[in-house]
């Protein structure tokens, strides 16, 4: 029964955040819970695929720019863009400066606004410079930040949908994994892979680690302030700040890890 459940969580997880071609037998409330869980395997599956072509660009003699290009260009083909459209979404009703429900109105329609455009722009540009940064120190840097970027963006959905945190509508992807998460397990699963990231940092020194574990803390905290403004401002989670989350905190952890040498 247990080996069911993870099995119907994995599902979930790989259903819902990428388009690889996973069937996803449950939407019930418990395989919610286990997909939210076990959202950083899906990452690490994503930052893997993101690095492979970054790598393989660098062996055969492009420059880091192109390598970095393709490890953005990746998670965005694997997600079909999803998360890139919830950030824009949430920058246009974050800046709207309309009341809750009008807000969520804005975000709902198909079009993208300029607080939306801009932030995309800033957010790939950034993500694109410091990916570009690390393949010209070292390939194993650049890969390595490629997986943690993924792994870190999957954990601040594990803990955005932690016990508590309310959607702001009765439907959609919000709703259906809002406040699914125990606190108790949110915070294991953050433990297990921050440790997890920090020891492929030792590859790199003692400084690596502690760098790499920074990358991933600190990331979680600006996305949780970022959670709070939302719950604040549009009363609950949805879709669309799942994906500004993930985004945020991949953007976060790439900053952190271009830091130092």
């Amino acid at each position: 029964m247990l080996k069911s459940s993870a099995l119907h969580g994995l599902r979930f997880a790989f259903g819902t955040l990428t388009v690889l071609p996973v069937r996803v037998h449950r939407w019930d409330r418990e395989a919610a819970r286990g997909g939210m869980l076990t959202a950083p395997v899906a990452g690490l599956v994503v930052g893997a695929c993101a690095a492979g072509p970054g790598l393989l660009l660098l062996l055969l003699g492009a420059g880091p720019l192109l390598a970095a290009v393709a490890s953005v260009a990746v998670p965005a083909a694997l997600t079909r863009g999803l998360h890139l459209d919830g950030l824009a979404d949430t920058a246009d009703g974050l800046g709207s400066g309309k009341p809750a429900e009008d807000a969520l109105r804005i975000m709902k329609q198909s079009d993208i606004g300029p607080f939306g455009v801009i932030t995309l722009v800033l957010v790939l540009l950034a993500q694109v410079a410091v990916l570009a940064q690390l393949y010209g120190d070292s390939w194993a840097r650049g890969a390595l930040a490629a997986v943690v970027s993924a792994i870190t963006a999957r954990l601040a959905l594990t803990l955005a949908a932690r016990a508590g945190v309310p959607a702001a509508r009765p439907e959609g992807l919000g709703a259906a994994v809002a406040g699914v998460v125990p606190v108790p397990g949110a915070v294991a699963v953050t433990a297990a892979f921050t440790i997890g990231s920090a020891a492929w940092g030792t590859a790199f020194g003692p400084y690596g680690a502690v760098r790499t574990a920074a990358a991933v803390l600190l990331s979680l905290a600006v996305t949780e302030l970022l959670l709070r403004r939302c719950v604040s401002r549009f009363g609950g989670v949805t879709g669309d700040v799942f994906g500004a989350l993930e985004e945020t905190a991949a953007t976060t952890s790439l900053i952190v890890l271009s830091l130092g040498r």
